[in-house]
């Protein structure tokens, strides 16, 4: 009788669903969550099976019509355990799924206990207001030729957060995209950095999510607007806007990128629902391939700086990202880019559906609020220009790019030893020393930053009063995008470049892209003078011998390590 029972117990502990595992873990039962009061069913009767995806909106709105409706079936409401297909082939179980192989899905979305009931997070980061806020308290008045926010029937928690943050007048990217992306059309946008195209984007994103919330279940894991960016530094600050956007709404912002922590970001992941998730696409496709995000429930996907991440080598990981979205008749895609060459103009038929391209100039972006400045000099006399031109009174913060890593390593060296306060972006940083550095450099502890043109595109920071090129940049578009750190939200900046002989070359094609010339003056006298005698360099650490650094490495029957270079 005992022989039995023990037979029947095991039998009941083994789990019902192989794929309800996952990692070689057996779930949580569902009645973990505290959250739910009673036993949470899945609802198709199914673990994780697939659900209908909601209209983006009715037809007539604007917006694009569900694809059942654009074909001339009624929308049909899913039976217990009959659920209906969605745009993705991967949730239909179609050619390319990825789940378990049966049809209905059955595959496992997040953990069970993580899952939430009526679109609830885990934590309501919506802060409590005295008194409701009204628009009347954001006064802003009509001018002829320029658009504001107020006209755009904006969400109110968003337009109250738009109010804390002064934004009266749309930019010429926001004034051109806007009406489009919140009717839910594709927009294609040629438009450098600082043209204000991230709140142009989150705008619409945001305002979206509002006015479409999901009132059904969601699981942990699944994205309803992604933001594909190609730096770490540049998915931070867009994550940074979203939360100052969002700030008096329940949307949950999440953040992907490498160089930091997989088992943090996971388990942020688990805790709460993913509104809007912003993402590097190397760290992104990590999390799709051990099935902690899912994205074929994706309702926005925005894809900012693509040139930039075609020059980076990111698409062919790009590319495995999209398949995993909705049909792009399904999804609304906001696709920005600074330059158009034959290869983005491909992505933009591979990736949107019968977009709005909007283009804006170059040369308004280089504005009239950065004063610009080429000082020719010799190679041996930029770095005393530089010095002295940090230690001027009107140099509140500089910024000062070099095209290599190496010359921004010996730049901030040699600073470090004049006692200048300063800090290194480069892409041979590791991620938390990056926060760290422009957190320092955002609070003014540290005067300068050196940074390389693929970490300086995540630099959004008002109040940077200077610019300096150390070297021209190699690509036209480099220059725009470095001058515009400064000048920004209307203003006064300085950029100033140093020339030098194998300079020359470089200063035409921007000229071009301007549209202007750029005046080439002899650098001020003051800016010539001797700079005082440096620190002495920091003695460097001596490396062990063969057991790979450790103290007394050379101890006998140690590791032999690899052999030193020559």
């Amino acid at each position: 009788m005992i022989g039995k029972l023990f037979k029947k117990l095991a039998g009941d502990s083994k789990p019902a669903n192989n794929s309800e595992t996952r990692k070689g873990r057996s779930p949580k039962n569902q009645t973990d969550n505290p959250r739910s009061g009673a036993e949470q069913k899945p609802r198709n009767g199914k673990p994780g099976g697939n659900r209908r995806r909601k209209p983006r909106r009715a037809q007539g709105s604007g917006g694009r019509a569900n694809s059942q409706e654009k074909q001339g079936h009624p929308e049909q409401k899913s039976q217990k355990g009959q659920p209906e297909k969605s745009g993705n082939p991967e949730a239909n179980n179609e050619p390319g799924n990825q789940g378990s192989g049966k049809k209905g899905g059955n595959r496992r979305r997040g953990r069970n206990n993580n899952r939430r009931r009526g679109g609830q997070n885990k934590s309501n980061n919506k802060p409590m207001a005295n008194q409701p806020w009204d628009i009347s308290q954001f006064p802003v008045p009509e001018v002829e030729g320029k658009l504001r926010f107020h006209d755009f029937g904006l969400e109110n928690d968003l337009m109250h957060a738009i109010a804390d943050l002064g934004f009266e007048y749309c930019s010429p990217i926001q004034a051109q995209s806007l009406p489009l992306a919140l009717q839910g059309k594709d927009v294609v946008g040629k438009a450098q950095t600082g043209t204000g195209k991230t709140a142009a984007f989150l705008t619409a994103v945001i305002d979206d999510l509002l006015k479409h919330p999901i009132e059904e279940q969601r699981y942990a894991g699944e994205a309803r607007a992604l933001v594909i960016a190609p730096t770490r530094e540049l998915v931070m600050q867009i994550a940074d806007d979203a939360k100052l956007l969002c700030k008096y709404t329940d949307l949950q912002i999440h953040t992907l990128v490498g160089g930091m922590e997989y088992g943090k970001q996971q388990r942020r992941l688990h805790d709460s629902l993913v509104d809007i998730l912003v993402a590097t696409p190397g760290r992104l496709l990590d999390f799709c391939r051990q099935r902690d995000v899912f994205l074929d429930q994706l309702e926005i996907l925005v894809i900012d700086e693509a040139d930039r991440m075609l020059d980076m080598g990111f698409i062919p990981q790009v590319r495995q990202i999209v398949r995993q979205t909705p049909k792009r008749e399904d999804r609304q895609t906001l696709f920005f880019s600074a330059t158009f060459t034959e290869e983005v103009e491909r992505l933009v038929e591979q990736w949107t559906h019968e977009p709005t391209t909007i283009e804006i100039q170059p040369e308004s972006v280089a504005t009239d609020t950065v004063e610009q400045h080429v000082y020719l000099a010799a190679t041996e006399e930029k770095y005393p220009m530089l010095y002295n031109l940090i230690q001027q009174d009107d140099v509140e913060s500089l910024i000062v790019f070099a095209n290599r890593r190496d010359q921004c390593r010996d730049l901030h060296e040699k600073l470090r030893r004049h006692d200048i306060k300063v800090g290194l972006l480069s892409g041979e940083i590791p991620q938390n020393k990056r926060v760290s550095t422009l957190n320092a450099f955002k609070e003014g502890d540290l005067k300068v930053l050196v940074a390389t043109d693929v970490a300086g595109r995540g630099i959004h920071i008002s109040g940077i009063s200077h610019v300096v090129n150390f070297t021209l940049p190699e690509e036209p578009e480099d220059y725009v995008h470095r001058i515009g750190r400064t000048g920004r939200a209307g203003k006064h900046g300085t950029s100033v470049s140093f020339a030098c002989e194998d300079d020359a070359m470089l200063l035409p094609p921007i000229e071009e892209l301007l549209g202007e010339s750029i005046k080439c003056e002899q650098p001020p006298e003051e800016l010539l003078a001797e700079t005082p005698p440096m620190k002495p360099a920091a003695p460097r650490r001596r490396s062990s011998g063969g057991s790979g650094g450790r103290p007394g490495g050379n101890r006998s029957g140690g590791g032999r390590g690899r052999p030193r270079s020559s």
